[in-house]
């Protein structure tokens, strides 16, 4: 998915080989569902090689959820866009919680999956001690913007610092340029990483959208470096 995964897991007695089940089947979800590869799934729907009804259930699955967000949005977030079919706005959070639950049912409880920045939390980092995620400052790479406390939930963050302005608005085709990021915390990392995505997107009033759907908590870093958050992403918040 062009990035990395870090695994920590503070329970003991979970085999090394859940963790290594877990790293394959995000390998396997990349080979269907990468843009970089022509011969992965979402390529071959793209050249009208494979028809969906002929796709991996998973495939179907995802496609579905964006076909959701598209119309939650109202036409913000769009897997489809000038021919190009590419669904990791939300795939890349959804294939980490598939992860997930594999490290669970291994029996782990208390662990924090990292997937290019963004996190899933399961329990305590320690006794009565929350995950700390920290979110990168968007003008200075080596400085935290904030810091979240987290049990049994996620962090994700979509913002233009880190791979220029990739986000779009699909309703215009224009770079998403409102905001210098927008991060959501929600119970999974599917919904997290989805919303924050489409949030960007939407410009200006993604982040009132976002704090709008269901259990989740929003912070949005303008363009002059202001920070705006919801109350409950506030109270999360460790510095």
């Amino acid at each position: 998915m062009g990035t990395t995964v870090s695994i920590d897991v503070r329970d003991e007695g979970v085999p090394a080989a859940a963790l290594d089940a877990a790293v394959q089947t995000l390998r396997e979800l990349e080979a269907r569902f990468t843009t970089y590869r022509d011969d992965s799934e979402i390529k071959r729907i793209e050249r009208g090689e494979l028809q969906l009804a002929d796709a991996h259930p998973d495939v179907r699955e995802v496609l579905d959820a964006c076909a959701v967000l598209r119309a939650e949005s109202n036409g913000a977030f769009d897997a489809w866009r000038d021919g190009c079919l590419d669904p990791s706005g939300y795939v890349k959070g959804w294939a980490a919680e598939r992860a997930a639950d594999i490290l669970r049912a291994s029996g782990a409880t208390r662990f924090a999956l990292n997937l290019g920045g963004d996190v899933i939390c399961a329990g305590e980092s320690a006794a009565g001690v929350p995950w700390r995620v920290g979110v990168r400052h968007p003008a200075e790479p080596s400085r935290m913007a904030f810091v979240v406390g987290i049990r049994d939930g996620a962090v994700a963050t979509s913002g233009s610092y880190e791979r220029g302005d990739h986000i779009v608005d699909a309703r215009t085709g224009r770079p998403a340029t409102d905001w210098r990021s927008i991060t959501v915390v929600a119970p999974d990392l599917a919904t997290a990483d989805a919303i924050a995505t489409a949030a960007l997107a939407m410009g200006v009033n993604g982040p009132t959208w976002a704090a709008e759907r269901p259990s989740c908590e929003v912070a949005a870093i303008g363009q002059d470096e202001r920070l705006w958050t919801t109350a409950g992403l506030e109270r999360a918040r460790l510095n």
